[in-house]
């Protein structure tokens, strides 16, 4: 079965830098898009940061700059690079990635899996 487990959540001060890290795995045929997201508490999930395959990235307007997502390429594994951390910047983040996982005799279609999330808290 395919997995996602995310790494690297905690608490910080305002103003540190912060790196996510997701590591897919099972029997993975390929990894398309892959993106972050978060949630803080009464509000909606909200898309972060998303990379595709040829390498395209989409962020939230208030990240941009100070976030940067990408791809290890020699592992099935993506991260979240956060700098300039705002208290506004607390909550749940969640991985996710479209992912073909490899069958026995044949590949899967493509399907989105989601990661446990980790909690990160920026102090003011």
């Amino acid at each position: 079965q395919v997995q996602l487990v995310e790494s690297g959540g905690g608490l910080v001060q305002a103003g540190w830098s912060l790196t996510l890290s997701c590591a897919a795995s099972g029997s993975i045929f390929g990894i398309y898009a892959m993106a972050w997201y978060r949630q803080a508490p009464g509000r909606e999930r909200e898309l972060v940061a998303a990379i595709t395959s040829n390498g395209a990235t989409n962020y939230l307007e208030y990240v941009k700059g100070r976030f940067t997502i990408s791809r290890d390429g020699a592992k099935n594994t993506f991260h979240l690079q956060m700098n300039s951390l705002k208290p506004e910047d607390t909550a749940v983040y969640y991985c996710s990635a479209e992912i073909r996982e490899r069958k026995s005799g044949y590949v899967g279609p493509r399907n989105t899996y989601w990661g446990q999330g980790t909690q990160v808290t920026v102090s003011s």
